[in-house]
């Protein structure tokens, strides 16, 4: 039966989220207080991870952990006072990481990774949006033979444990593949199944259009306006007030504050992103991760994109781009960078669970709320994935996958 429902957020999660329902026949109103893609969606790498079955664990070797205190590694930045803030959930995100627990972790995470590319490629198809992907993979680069030999290692294990297919490069084969390099490298390991985006936010904005045309409704608002009434939920936006019978929080790194003025506690921090794209200089050929240094190069519309790892930090905190900086030093070291587009590099929050899993499902507390939000550095490759599984718990059929290792009450009531 057609539902009235409320989505707050259009991100990626956000803008599939309404899509799939509205697809699905619900008249559906996404709110957002500024245009689709224009936020976290818009600043990540563009790679929809296929490969990334195993979500990012935290360090637990005292070197590595040493190293980032420090501050002598380009993966990990912080502010002491982010990093004070964050030590509760720091601290469960340690140990969610040990090796038993991430283990069970990732085998529940790769049920949703591995829907990514399909459910992609629908929302593609209907939006006319396939000039925008490449579907020939993500090359993870290594310098020293000892960091490369243990990749491929595990490269193997992931895929003789989830079937994910990659191919081994050795230097020779990654320098004929990568004229631009100036330096040997000890090779490379190619996940296959991966796709790039050459615009991400553009592609957001497709998938919004698509939702436009099919019939949903795109509002400015403002999500903390969001209350209960007697039958259901109510927004305030600049067209006027909104009602519906559900809401969908979709709101990415601004989630938590929403969600804890309803009586939520949830272990959520965000690790700060930043990027700058450069141009008049070498490129890459296909997306890839510096794996040894922590960045990310990947060829697109604005220019070639340099990303950085995470910072954590206040949300609202002084950009503080040292990463960055350190970043583009190694990356023109690899090759002729060219000059930076903009002039300011862009700044963004990931919005992060504790438990390395999204947060996605029936909201405990309350009749008609749903969370979709903490997919940490993967929201660009799980909206679509996630929108399908919460439109079927909304429309109470079986889930197409695993719902339980997502659910909301995971964390208690």
């Amino acid at each position: 039966m057609a539902q009235e429902i409320l989505v707050l957020g259009a991100g990626m999660v956000g803008v599939s989220a309404a899509l799939e329902l509205t697809l699905r026949g619900h008249a559906v109103t996404l709110v957002d207080r500024r245009a689709p893609g224009q936020e976290t969606s818009y600043g990540n790498a563009g790679v929809i991870q296929r490969e990334a079955v195993e979500p990012y664990g935290m360090p637990r070797d005292i070197g590595t952990l040493l190293s980032v205190a420090l501050r002598r590694s380009l993966d990990v930045h912080y502010h002491v006072s982010g990093l004070w803030s964050a030590l509760p959930q720091l601290f469960r995100y340690w140990r969610a990481s040990a090796p038993d627990r991430h283990r069970q972790i990732s085998r529940e995470y790769a049920s949703l990774i591995a829907h990514a590319t399909s459910e992609h490629e629908r929302y593609m198809a209907l939006a006319d949006a396939q000039d925008l992907v490449r579907k020939d993979g993500l090359r993870l680069v290594y310098r020293t033979p000892q960091a490369f030999d243990q990749a491929l290692l595990d490269s193997e294990r992931l895929q003789r444990e989830y079937g994910i297919v990659f191919a081994p490069m050795d230097g020779d084969a990654l320098s004929a593949a990568e004229p631009a390099f100036r330096i040997a490298l000890a090779g490379a390991v190619h996940w296959l199944d991966s796709w790039s985006v050459s615009d991400p936010g553009e592609l957001v904005e497709r998938y919004a259009r698509l939702f436009q045309q099919q019939g949903g409704r795109l509002l400015v608002g403002n999500a903390e306006s969001l209350r209960a009434t007697a039958s259901g939920w109510q927004v305030d936006t600049v067209q006027g007030t909104v009602d519906a019978a559900h809401a969908v929080v979709a709101l990415g790194p601004w989630a938590a504050q929403l969600t804890r003025r309803f009586g939520y506690r949830l272990p959520l921090f965000v690790k700060r992103g930043y990027h700058r794209h450069y141009t008049g200089g070498d490129s890459v050929r296909l997306p890839m991760l510096d794996a040894e240094r922590g960045y990310v190069l990947s060829p697109q519309r604005r220019g070639l994109r340099l990303t950085t790892g995470a910072e954590i930090a206040h949300q609202d905190a002084r950009p503080t781009p040292h990463q960055l900086t350190g970043a583009e030093a190694e990356a023109r070291g690899l090759l002729a960078l060219g000059e930076p587009v903009e002039v300011d590099p862009w700044l963004g929050s990931r919005p992060c669970c504790a438990d390395m899993k999204p947060v996605t499902g029936r909201a405990p507390l309350h009749k008609g709320l749903w969370f979709n939000f903490g997919h940490g550095h993967q929201g660009f490759t799980l909206g679509p994935a996630s929108a399908r599984l919460l439109a079927d718990l909304i429309e109470e059929r079986a889930p197409y996958t695993h719902a339980q290792p997502f659910s909301p009450a995971r964390f208690g009531a």
